[in-house]
């Protein structure tokens, strides 16, 4: 032992005078745990309160899925970059030089074709995603108890970074046309957000069914290739407007979003039929409001299902 002098001992009764009154205080606090209640229906009228509570849990799961998707690829987000880039290019030369397609006047043709296949392409990959997020989960599924929303709402990470890719293209393709966006990109955020909630909105419904009927993965691509034609991506909803159809064409929720984005990007040069917005946006919160309430209604039988 080392022997002690009586101005060591004092001094260390000193700092135990003062430390133990501090850890006395704390020790309430460090040895709380949290409280977990089960009662019958206590999840149905807190779910709200859990999925914020399981924001961490998002979090893990949204980066799981941008790391698995980028897994052992060599060239990693650049997928992200050559894939608008390449459509482009192919949609530029069939619909411009082939199909002798006009663009809105004053616009290079390059730039109208990648802003609506940057938006369309987020819309697309997070729409999927969604629609199978519950069956690419089902080892979590039927394992552990959790606000089962929190898997396709992971599933827009992945699609919002090849959209932010996407864009930063755009912004390349701008300078080199020197095309100066003006004060319609204050609007840009609006429309992101539609295409967000529109790919949540039919993706969720989807996601339900997938987990039932195992035939909608193979409809969903089906969908989306469908999607592409009828949606303005190639071609400016100018060339349709005084078609008897056109009333009728701009009840597709993704003509107003693609319009209004690339309206957003490009000015006032670009065609934006402020009707179709307000269409897109009755359509998008209703199917929003009927998909997470069915959503809500089987997600318990998901475990049965799967």
């Amino acid at each position: 032992m080392i022997p002690v002098g009586s101005e060591q001992w004092a001094g260390l009764t000193q700092v135990a005078n003062y430390i133990l009154p501090t850890v006395h205080c704390l020790l309430p606090t460090l040895m709380r745990t949290q409280e977990v209640i089960i009662q019958p229906g206590r999840s149905e009228r807190h779910y709200w309160r859990d999925l914020w509570r399981n924001r961490e849990l998002l979090y893990i799961l949204s980066m799981r899925d941008v790391s698995v998707r980028y897994k052992q690829t060599a060239l990693g987000a650049a997928w992200g970059l050559i894939r608008p880039l390449t459509t482009m290019l192919i949609m530029v030369f069939v619909f411009s030089k082939v199909a002798k397609l006009p663009p809105d006047p004053g616009i290079p043709y390059p730039l109208m074709v990648l802003g609506g296949i940057t938006v369309w392409t987020f819309f697309a990959t997070a729409f999927t995603q969604v629609s199978n997020s519950v069956t690419l989960n089902s080892n979590l599924v039927t394992k552990v108890y959790f606000p089962r929303l929190l898997m396709p709402l992971s599933s827009v990470a992945v699609s919002f970074i090849d959209f932010l890719v996407s864009l930063g293209l755009f912004v390349v393709l701008a300078i080199w046309y020197r095309f100066i966006p003006d004060w319609h990109l204050l609007f840009l955020p609006v429309f992101i957000v539609l295409a967000m909630l529109a790919s949540f909105a039919f993706g969720l419904f989807f996601a339900v069914i997938n987990v039932r009927f195992r035939d909608i993965g193979q409809l969903i691509p089906f969908i989306v290739q469908i999607g592409f034609y009828i949606c303005p991506i190639a071609y400016s909803s100018r060339l349709v407007k005084t078609e008897w159809y056109y009333k009728f064409y701009i009840l597709n929720p993704m003509v107003g979003i693609i319009d209004g984005f690339r309206w957003a990007l490009l000015g006032e040069r670009a065609y934006f039929d402020p009707r179709s917005i307000l269409i897109s946006v009755v359509l998008v919160l209703v199917c929003l409001t009927l998909s997470v309430y069915f959503f809500r209604q089987r997600e318990n039988s998901f475990v049965d299902d799967i």
